[in-house]
């Protein structure tokens, strides 16, 4: 017997996604509902290569009979809609930021704390982290294991999907604008995204971080280790799929780069590609479409007692978003539900 399965938020990049990554990977569904906000009614959304889903209203969906709800909409609709989801016996998968901090409801990365996933219990929530988080630390578990993290300083280069779809469309339309001689428009970002970096991401905090670099200080600490140090600059980049991400990691016990390698190469969901030669690293156009998060130049940091320096890659919308929330919902019917 399968699972009534509804994808909240199904017209954004992510909720297209998760309809093609349940479809792909067989998740044992027997009904899949697309809903979304009022003004999408009827659309269409594909649902693998031969269904297509009609989106129903997210306002008036009753979901007595619902098991698994995975939902991508903002933070507000998210603390909206999931009372009422929850109330009627759904279980939320949700990648919104609204209730990762919650410390009654679970935060997972399968490959990391899949055992987190106990809790749902709670309230019914389990919390998808940020993508720049999930791809880290699938990276830095298996270090941790050997040698134990002490401090992580990580720089990130974000693609403009990460903002949504009307961002990766400005993209888009700035780099036209700037070929064809055109004024450039700025309306989803701070300052022109086309031919250009931005050092900001999300908004500004007290002591100067965003609240992106913010969160990957905190959700480290709470899938990972309460101990581990983090400073992060997250950074808007010319991309539309496919973060980056340079890592400098201080360890408590040495750890070389070979044992790294090693450790990485055995670890789930990773792949190693790392030669000292030109084209020997993977960058995000390379990795746009897969569900791996690649490791790459992989070296000792000879700043620190203990050091390492990684590049790690990984499709934002798929690990980072909505391939960790089906592998949540994988963990959960395989361990806690029963049909």
């Amino acid at each position: 017997m399968g699972y009534k399965v509804a994808v909240v938020g199904a017209t954004g990049n992510v909720g297209r996604e998760m309809l093609q990554t349940l479809a792909e990977r067989n998740f044992p569904a027997n009904e899949v509902v697309a809903l979304a906000s009022e003004r999408s009614i009827g659309r269409e959304v594909s649902f693998g290569e031969d269904k297509v889903l009609k989106v129903d209203s997210l306002d008036d969906y009753d979901f007595a009979g619902t098991d698994i709800v995975l939902s991508s909409p903002g933070a507000k609709v998210a603390a909206e809609f999931a009372p009422r989801a929850t109330d009627a016996g759904a279980v939320i998968i949700d990648n919104s930021s609204h209730f990762r901090m919650d410390p009654e409801i679970p935060l997972v990365v399968p490959e990391v704390n899949p055992e987190a996933i106990a809790d749902y219990r709670n309230r019914h929530i389990i919390a998808n982290p940020n993508c720049s988080t999930i791809q880290m630390l699938v990276a830095l578990k298996p270090l941790h294991d050997i040698a134990k993290i002490k401090r992580v300083v990580v720089a990130t280069y974000q693609s403009t999907s990460g903002a949504g779809k009307e961002a990766m469309d400005e993209l888009f339309t700035q780099t036209r604008a700037i070929f064809v001689n055109d004024p450039v428009e700025v309306k989803e970002f701070t300052k022109q995204i086309a031919f250009n970096v931005i050092p900001h991401i999300d908004t500004f905090m007290d002591d100067g971080a965003t609240k992106e670099e913010w969160k990957m200080v905190v959700e480290t600490q709470k899938i990972l280790d309460p101990d581990i140090e983090v400073s992060a600059t997250c950074v808007r980049v010319p991309v539309f799929i496919g973060h980056g991400e340079a890592i400098h990691v201080e360890f408590e016990n040495p750890i070389s780069a070979d044992e790294a390698r090693e450790a990485l190469r055995e670890a789930p969901g990773i792949a190693v590609v790392d030669h000292r030669a030109n084209e020997g690293y993977v960058t995000p156009v390379e990795c746009a479409g897969d569900d791996l998060v690649y490791v790459s130049r992989i070296r000792e940091d000879t700043t620190v007692t203990n050091g390492l320096a990684l590049w790690v890659v990984g499709d934002n919308l798929r690990k980072g978003a909505a391939l960790n929330t089906v592998q949540i919902a994988e963990e959960l019917i395989a361990n806690y539900l029963n049909k």
